[in-house]
């Protein structure tokens, strides 16, 4: 099994940005789901595919006593993490790990944080349940599981919804991975010993957003992976271009209206 087929697409320049934007459209959002987690006044929290730090620095500032440990598969994007925000570095640490086989031992943590990654993997439900096994009883589970069936903008000069409905299918099935998994994840989560499963969604659209934010989600999406799902449609990669180009602009016009429902599920650990 290839643990990390989209490896060439998150070592890419590309993805730095698109991490640091997708933080500042959604955290904002997500900042009162992690509140209502009733987490110890000093947690140890676990940033499962941290990338270069954002959210991890945002936990630690949250919680100014607990202690965060980020773990990504992708050294770069570690080394930029230590250097963005070394000052927090008693308290925050950036470790190279395999979320399949996370080096802890069971019952290590209180908040087991996963954003952005379970759609970018082959069998996500292994890395939910390392996630489960590393942490206490009585410890929250919080997931940011995308679903591409989420995305909706117009109205747009080309057929777009039909490009977000059979694009993201195309590459899921070339890269053995669900880029579904935030409808998914419930059923996963079910399988497992975790209680008060939770929906949320965050709203990135163009009235809670800055365009220029939103866009930057897509821009990066474009740049990064217009070649590998070309190749999974059978397009040009002109036309792919073309296609996030036309979200782009709904995205950027004060004339048009796009939306990308970002799920926020919780679970708490038996």
């Amino acid at each position: 099994m290839d643990r990390n087929p989209q490896a060439v697409e998150m070592a890419d320049e590309s993805m730095v940005r698109n991490l640091a934007a997708q933080a500042e459209a959604i955290w904002p959002q997500e900042l009162p789901i992690v509140r209502r987690h009733r987490l110890p006044d000093a947690p140890a929290i676990l940033d499962v595919g941290c990338g270069t730090g954002e959210i991890s620095s945002r936990l630690a500032e949250l919680f100014p006593r607990g202690s965060v440990t980020g773990v990504d598969l992708l050294e770069p994007h570690l080394v930029l993490a230590r250097q963005r925000y070394a000052a927090l570095a008693d308290r925050v640490t950036f470790q190279q790990a395999d979320a399949f086989e996370l080096p802890f031992p069971a019952h290590t943590f209180d908040l087991v944080v996963c954003r952005h990654l379970l759609q970018a993997v082959p069998d996500p439900e292994k890395i939910l349940a390392e996630m489960v096994r590393v942490a206490r009883p009585g410890a929250v589970i919080h997931l940011i599981p995308e679903d591409y069936d989420m995305i909706h903008a117009g109205p747009a000069r080309l057929d777009v919804a039909a490009f977000w409905h059979a694009g993201p299918r195309a590459y899921g099935r070339a890269s053995k991975i669900d880029l579904h998994i935030g409808t998914h994840v419930f059923s996963h989560l079910r399988a497992l010993p975790v209680d008060d499963i939770t929906t949320d969604y965050v709203i990135v659209d163009t009235q809670r957003v800055p365009r220029a934010t939103f866009a930057g989600i897509f821009e990066a999406w474009r740049d990064g992976y217009t070649g590998s799902i070309a190749r999974s449609l059978g397009w040009p990669e002109d036309k792919v271009r073309d296609h996030f180009d036309a979200t782009i602009e709904c995205i950027r016009d004060p004339d048009r209206f796009a939306v990308w429902m970002v799920p926020v599920v919780s679970a708490r650990v038996r």
